[in-house]
């Protein structure tokens, strides 16, 4: 009985030695913080703050690829977001723009198909992205980004207060962030 208690002291030893190795993520995993040091602390298009907001609710964080991935639905659901906006500003629900706001009506339909573009990709570039084909989903998501800013672009040639500066600029930063994290894949 001794010689079983030796053995099973030295087994449980083992395991117990073992037990953080088996339990830790792969070594491909990187926290959240982590990685949004890495690719927004030298970025020039968002900042750690905007990655680890966008990011937070990941949780301890994973694969940069399922980073980007969850960039990539933060991506299609503000465009979606933004997309409905536009057509309730344009009276797809009943509102409509007031007279003093005619100068909206182009800029917002050029947004309005410069969004339906992005959602349009979105399934691809979700698909891309877990299909490991990340130069197809960086191409989807540096067209998402030269929309959000032409659909900005659109109300400063008109002369227009834009209302979508925060929608746009979210876009923007968050397809960027997609190719960031791409680029780490």
């Amino acid at each position: 009985m001794a010689s079983f208690s030796s053995s099973s002291t030295s087994v449980i030893t083992v395991l117990l030695l073992l037990l953080p190795v088996l339990l830790a993520p792969p070594a491909s995993a990187v926290p959240v913080l982590a990685a949004c040091k890495t690719v927004g602390g030298g970025s020039t298009y968002f900042d750690v703050t905007f990655c680890l907001e966008a990011l937070g609710s990941v949780g301890g964080g994973g694969l940069y690829r399922d980073l980007a991935a969850a960039a990539v639905g933060l991506l299609a659901a503000n465009a979606t977001s933004t997309e409905a906006k536009i057509g309730r500003q344009l009276g797809e629900s009943g509102v409509k723009i007031k007279a003093g706001d005619a100068a909206l009506a182009r800029p917002l339909r050029s947004c309005l198909s410069l969004y339906g573009g992005i959602v349009h990709g979105g399934p691809a570039c979700a698909a891309a992205v877990k299909g490991g084909k990340f130069g197809d989903a960086t191409a989807i998501l540096e067209k998402a980004a030269a929309a959000a800013k032409e659909c900005e672009d659109g109300f400063r040639r008109s002369n227009a207060a834009s209302p979508l500066t925060a929608e746009d600029d979210d876009a923007f930063k968050l397809a960027k962030l997609g190719v960031a994290l791409l680029g780490f894949a």
